[in-house]
């Protein structure tokens, strides 16, 4: 059973860093993307929002699927179907293409992140210990690359489906290979309505702090993601060189927060590390607020990353902890509000930056992070929830998936 583990634990990185590099190459050629179809700046935003809008279809999608087909399925099919409409995105030529590609990419990645944190939670539960920021370290490992791949093709001039088809042809085969050996929760029953497990009423409540959470902690990501570059050379004065540096620390420090994160959580609670990580991103708001000059500001994009990495994971791991006999379910729900942030952080902050100023509007995510503070009780680990006497207490395993409801 531990070779399968270990197998099934492989796989399923490899899933997350595939995901990481396609979803990289996607969102740091969008000006290219722009000019090769002509696409309007007043029409580019809705083709923008339109992705993760049908996301979340596809992840409230996945949640009904899930009932009757494994996530180890779902994922095996829907990762080729992103990396194809990538493709498409790239080697298509009209409006009607490039609408039809994004539409595809946008379900098909709903049900991709749905099922592979599926899969993530039910292993971490098998393993009974945090494994969880692990594979959200190679998904920004992944993003890192696939950005870097951007840089060269840009660099180059290659066109889109020059960058995009080495990319696909490597992935794609390597993905479906890997696919094998995904392993899937076995079934736990549900618990009673009291527990946490029954009706929708119910769950949605229990779960609500968690999607309050992952929202917030999505504000913050497309605060950096969207608005750092412009932050830096506007606001702060630097050069647009310089300007481009903030989020590739970002980056990094994502990738290094939540490579270490594991060792903290086994070590100290994941009610602990998210405390921890919302007050450090917390703190870097303030310093990007407050900074005299771009060298100050990108220490508080360092501080950002390293504190918003921990939060991600770690709710989607307390989601599974908190419903055992219904993860896929929770897990998929919670994934919906991951797009909600993502949709809200832009727009907010362009909006309080031209009615206010950007350096009160990087308040509002400061604000929304520390908010997580109240709920931090929702990621204490709980083991009498999953019998067996076998978990340890700082140990922030989680529940694991059913296949079913």
């Amino acid at each position: 059973m531990t070779d399968v583990l270990r197998r099934g634990r492989a796989s399923l990185a490899f899933s997350f860093f595939a995901q990481g590099v396609a979803f990289a190459l996607l969102v740091t050629r969008i000006p290219a993307v722009q000019d090769r179809y002509g696409v309007s700046d007043a029409l580019l935003p809705a083709f923008l929002a339109a992705v993760p809008v049908l996301a979340g279809a596809g992840s409230v999608t996945t949640e009904r699927l899930v009932r009757r087909i494994p996530p180890s399925r779902l994922l095996r099919w829907s990762q080729p179907v992103v990396l194809l409409a990538l493709l498409g995105v790239g080697a298509g030529n009209r409006m009607a293409g490039l609408a039809v590609a994004l539409a595809a990419f946008g379900l098909a990645v709903g049900a991709l992140d749905a099922s592979m944190n599926m899969l993530g939670v039910s292993l971490q539960r098998s393993y009974g210990r945090s494994i969880m920021l692990s594979f959200h370290a190679v998904y920004s490992l992944g993003g890192i690359v696939g950005a870097s791949l951007a840089w060269a093709g840009a660099h180059w001039q290659l066109a889109l489906w020059v960058s995009y088809l080495p990319v696909v042809a490597v992935l794609l085969p390597a993905a479906l290979v890997g696919s094998r050996w995904y392993v899937d929760g076995e079934g736990v029953p549900a618990p009673q309505v009291g527990e946490g497990g029954g009706g929708g009423a119910v769950v949605f409540r229990m779960l609500l702090p968690l999607c309050l959470v992952m929202t917030f902690a999505y504000i913050g990501d497309s605060t950096v993601s969207n608005w750092s570059a412009k932050y830096l050379q506007d606001v702060l004065g630097s050069s647009e060189q310089l300007a481009t540096v903030p989020y590739n620390v970002y980056m990094v420090t994502t990738l290094l927060g939540r490579a270490i994160g594991d060792f903290g959580v086994r070590r100290f609670g994941a009610a602990a590390v998210v405390r921890a990580g919302a007050v450090v991103a917390a703190v870097g708001f303030a310093v990007v607020a407050g900074a005299p000059g771009a060298w100050v500001g990108m220490l508080g994009f360092t501080l950002l990353g390293l504190g918003l990495c921990v939060l991600v994971p770690q709710t989607f791991a307390a989601a599974g902890r908190l419903f055992p006999g219904a993860s896929d379910a929770a897990v998929a729900r919670l994934n919906v509000f991951n797009y909600v942030g993502f949709l809200v952080g832009s727009p907010l902050v362009g909006a309080l930056g031209d009615a206010w100023s950007y350096r009160g509007a990087m308040l509002v995510p400061m604000a929304l992070v520390l908010v997580t503070l109240v709920y931090a009780r929702s990621f204490a680990a709980q083991p009498d929830r999953y019998g067996g006497g076998h978990e340890r207490p700082r140990t922030a395993d989680v529940g694991r998936g059913s296949n079913g409801l």
